[in-house]
């Protein structure tokens, strides 16, 4: 179709909008600029790409939950995989199954909740994981940055240096996405094989000690018994600051974003890929079991070894627990290696969290119209997110703890939502099991969710100013948007190809709009021909073609117009669906234009109401003001009026 003359580019924005952002949902590797379909890979090795966000939670993870739970962090820890295993495991093993594109839970939603409110659930889905891609990035760099600043080696220069290092890698990672990042796949391997093993020898060491010092063992029990009297008492304050340990659970989203990456069989259907599925479930079950391992493990020595006080702010293991003991029990030398992989895979989870903003957003927003065009675009969206991660540092002033409720929100929200998400489906399918499983695994997410946000309203706060951003940007970009022709394709059956050639051979080609609520009686078309005929001076022997828009799903915006010719007697009508009627009649008369060669003719009626109204209706049902609009949108689209159909409306 003819468009509108490309305006000059400076040479900064040719290299800003270099990479199109068309073919996000296609990456192999979130950090891939390009997405060869052979460039897929074993499902553990994709476990290491998720798991750099999922596994690097242990550098802040055994600190937080010994500040949240004090000496019931073991048992609260219990009770965190316990959810794990048997509850945000097997929902997302389910969304593995559902949503096998990596689109995730939203994409759940999005197939289940059409027209506007459906679009509207989904902005503030949209809202919530930008909170927690975001705070990933942010509370990664800051914990990597609390691991550079606690390391005995570092220059004294760098100790309270917190925020202006947390900046620095928040820019190194802007920085590499802005050059181009590949093989994410390789270094992932290599940090998590690297991280896991350092981890597993300090857990290794820290049991030893334990198991030396059995008066630590005793004199923590004594304490349990002393501020929480029976077991009964200590598992209720369990289940009550689990929220807060919430943390522990994020990585499955990013899990399931990564199933496009994971190897196939050649035997698999597009509609069903069941090895790519089967190694999703591995790398979701696999990934959660060394986490719960570790988890338990790190939080009992954590517990029993370190002394309280040092959890706290300002404390060396605040952020950094396992550090702390690396540093203590096994030196300085194996410390600063521990820290160091430490800070790489922190960084790295930052790099992870990106690539999944830079999928996430152009998944969902231009599919709805709701993204302006630079945000088809990667490194646009990098300096944004690259930007708003600067100001969320500065506003929590690159704490770790002070960021973990609004990650915790995040991680929750979107948990609540995959289990809310498999719950319908179970229901749709019938499977009543199911549904009551699924059902108590949501009303825990949503207790969870709920007391989180009670406890620390900050990250709902911080989660709603991104939900509000998206709404607000996605509108805005909606009504800017809404004089494109938003046809994908147009497609006209056999009979209305032979139709349209017919009459381009006959002469002029003349369509006339009909509204199908006014009826499809053979004296309801005669009516109309008749009037058109005298009010546009239409020749009585010139033949007329009537056109019927069926406006489907107004919130859509790029659809595929399927156009097919009926016949009412001797009257032949196109009719097609769409989003919005004036968009799609003037894509159909460019498709026309650029069939025959010739430029059709369109015939309307004046609306009646207010001009206001009518155009409101057509911003948000597709309908309204269709003659001028129609007429605009040919406008912007066809500059030379004599390559632009005509448009007629009567008096």
């Amino acid at each position: 179709m003819t468009t509108t003359d490309a305006q000059p580019r400076s040479r900064f924005a040719n290299w800003l909008l270099e990479d199109a952002g068309e073919h996000y949902s296609q990456i192999q590797g979130p950090m891939a600029k390009k997405a060869p379909k052979e460039h897929q890979h074993s499902w553990w090795k994709v476990m290491c790409l998720t798991g750099v966000d999922y596994f690097s939670t242990l550098g802040y993870q055994p600190g937080i939950a010994a500040l949240a739970a004090g000496v019931l962090s073991p048992l609260a820890t219990v009770v965190l995989v316990a959810l794990t295993l048997l509850g945000a495991l097997p929902v997302y093993r389910r969304v593995a199954r559902e949503s096998h594109d990596g689109g995730g839970s939203i994409a759940m939603f999005a197939n289940v909740l059409p027209k506007w409110w459906g679009k509207i659930f989904i902005l503030v889905l949209l809202g919530f994981a930008a909170t927690d891609f975001t705070i990933t990035m942010t509370l990664s760099a800051a914990d990597g940055a609390a691991h550079i600043v606690e390391n005995p080696y570092v220059p004294g220069f760098l100790h309270d240096q917190n925020m202006t290092i947390t900046l620095v890698l928040l820019a190194l990672l802007a920085a590499v996405f802005l050059k181009g990042f590949s093989e994410a796949i390789g270094i992932a391997v290599s940090l998590v094989g690297a991280y896991l093993a350092l981890n597993l020898v300090v857990a290794v060491v820290g049991i030893v000690k334990v198991l030396q010092a059995p008066h630590l063992v005793t004199d923590w029990s004594h304490l349990l018994t002393a501020k929480h009297g029976n077991v009964v008492a200590m598992i209720g304050v369990a289940l009550l600051v689990f929220p807060k340990l919430a943390l522990g659970l994020s990585g499955f989203e990013t899990g399931v974003a990564v199933m496009p990456q994971i190897k196939g069989s050649p035997a698999d259907t597009k509609e069903y890929p069941r090895t790519r599925i089967n190694g999703t479930r591995k790398l979701l079950t696999t990934a959660a079991l060394i986490m719960s391992g570790f988890l338990i493990v790190t939080s009992f020595i954590t517990t029993i070894l370190i002394p309280e006080k040092e959890f706290e702010a300002g404390g060396q293991a605040n952020g950094r627990a396992l550090a702390y003991l690396a540093h203590e029990y096994l030196g300085n030398g194996f410390g600063t290696v521990y820290d160091v992989s430490t800070i790489a895979i922190l960084w790295f989870a930052g790099a992870s969290a990106m690539a999944g903003l830079l999928n996430l957003v152009p998944r969902y927003l231009p599919r709805f119209g709701m993204a302006p065009e630079w945000a088809r675009q990667i490194r646009p969206l990098v300096l944004v997110f690259g930007l708003v991660s600067f100001g969320i540092t500065w506003y929590f002033d690159a704490s770790v703890d002070a960021q973990g409720a609004a990650y915790a929100t995040g991680v929750l929200v979107l948990i609540t939502s995959a289990a809310m998400a498999v719950t319908i489906s179970a229901s749709r399918q019938k499977q009543h099991t199911r549904v009551l499983g699924f059902g108590v695994v949501s009303l825990i997410f949503v207790y969870t969710t709920i007391d989180n946000i009670i406890e620390k309203p900050a990250g709902l706060h911080l989660a709603i100013l991104f939900v509000l951003a998206i709404i607000v940007v996605s509108f805005a970009s909606r009504v800017r948007r809404a004089f494109e022709l938003r046809a994908v394709e147009v497609i006209f059956d056999e009979k209305a190809c032979r139709m349209i050639d017919q009459l381009a051979e006959r002469g002029e080609i003349r369509i006339v709009t009909h509204d199908i609520a006014d009826g499809r009686s053979p004296g309801e078309y005669a009516e109309k021909e008749a009037d058109q005929r005298r009010e546009s001076h239409i020749p009585d022997g010139e033949p007329i073609l009537f056109l019927e828009v069926i406006v489907k799903d107004p919130s859509e915006f790029s659809t595929t117009l399927n156009v097919t010719e009926v016949d009412v007697e001797d009257y032949h009508i196109l009719e097609v669906e769409a989003a919005a009627v004036p968009n799609c009649i003037a894509s159909i008369l460019i498709a026309i234009r650029d069939r025959t060669g010739q430029c059709p003719h369109v015939y309307f009626e004046w609306t009646e109401g207010n001009p206001l109204v009518n155009l409101a209706r057509f911003m948000f049902f597709g309908e309204g003001e269709v003659a001028p609009v129609t007429r605009e949108i040919l406008r912007r689209a066809i500059p030379r009026r004599s390559q632009r159909p005509h448009v007629h409306v009567d008096s």
